[in-house]
């Protein structure tokens, strides 16, 4: 079996549970763009001033923090 990486989890995880996300990147910051088609509004960016930052890009990919990625996620669903 292949490894993922972890934020391939993250979105499948998510498909499963009938949440889609989106991501996207501007190095070395990835960001949650959209949660079930909505996109992310200024207002709830977090790290980073283009968007909610759900990750940094470095090895191994860390994330920032789950439990402000999940009620963001709540909030939008």
């Amino acid at each position: 079996m292949k490894n993922k990486d972890i934020l391939t989890v993250f979105v499948e995880r998510m498909a499963k549970l009938g949440i889609e996300v989106k991501l996207c990147g501007n190095y070395p910051w990835i960001y949650l763009e959209e949660i079930n088609g909505k996109r992310v509004k200024k207002e709830d960016y977090y790290l980073g001033n283009h968007g909610f930052t759900i990750a940094w890009n470095r090895k191994p990919i860390e994330i920032t923090d789950i439990s402000r990625t999940i009620t963001l996620i709540r909030k939008y669903k």
